[in-house]
């Protein structure tokens, strides 16, 4: 069977040890990177990509917010799951991290049991979600291709990370079904993380964003949640 391979950038070389072993352990491929110069140079020609980056938020000259922000707005990169790893717990930063596209967060000193569990975790949820390539969504001018990642809106090409990705496939799926933040983060992210409504509306206000005029499709239902509108379709 093959192994997944993730890609490890942390500055610390006693953690970035402590995480490569326990990954390793577990069955994974592991490659390290100490800097966020190092980690986008290895994925520069976008060949045998990672499956999964874990990046530390605080790294020298390059931070991981900046990384993260590359990584996202470049289309060979922008669907790698990536899980931020930072001492900071402050909700601020979580968010800050959320918004530029990352997927998943762990906070130091954490367990490597933990990190391991969540790194399988969000590694199913993107199997879960690659579904079968024929399965095209088409409302009004959106276009969804989730065989291929693949998302046009009046005919131009949308660059979504992962986890907004999952938000507008959830939603376009069941057109005019109204979803709670609970199971919007249910069936993106997994039942075990633990996050805030804050996080869920970060998300839906960064998707919106890159969506355009199209990002008005969808509707936020006070107190309840959001809902993708079909037009009467």
């Amino acid at each position: 069977m093959e192994k997944h391979r993730v890609l490890v950038v942390e500055d610390d070389e006693d953690i970035l040890e402590l995480i490569c072993f326990n990954l390793q352990k577990e069955g994974f491929r592991v490659d390290r990177a100490l800097t966020g110069e190092d980690a986008l140079r290895m994925v520069a020609d976008g060949r045998d990509l990672p499956a999964l980056i874990l990046l530390d938020l605080m790294l020298p000259r390059l931070s991981g917010f900046e990384v993260c922000r590359r990584l996202k707005e470049n289309a060979a990169t922008a669907a790698i799951p990536i899980i931020m790893v930072t001492a900071r717990g402050e909700e601020a930063d979580v968010v800050s991290g959320l918004e530029l596209g990352a997927d998943d967060y762990i906070t130091k000193p954490f367990s490597p049991r933990v990190l391991v569990a969540r790194v399988r975790a969000l590694m199913r949820r993107k199997r879960r979600g690659e579904v079968r390539a024929d399965e095209v969504i088409k409302i009004r001018d959106i276009i969804i291709h989730p065989g291929r990642h693949e998302v046009t809106v009046a005919g131009e090409p949308v660059t979504l990370t992962y986890t907004e990705f999952a938000l507008l496939h959830l939603l376009a799926r069941r057109p005019g079904w109204v979803f709670t933040r609970n199971q919007i983060i249910n069936a993106i992210r997994g039942d075990a993380y633990v996050v805030t409504d804050r996080t869920v509306d970060v998300q839906v206000t960064g998707l919106r964003k890159k969506l355009g005029h199209a990002g008005e499709y969808i509707k936020t239902v006070r107190g309840v949640g959001y809902k993708f509108d079909d037009g009467g379709m």
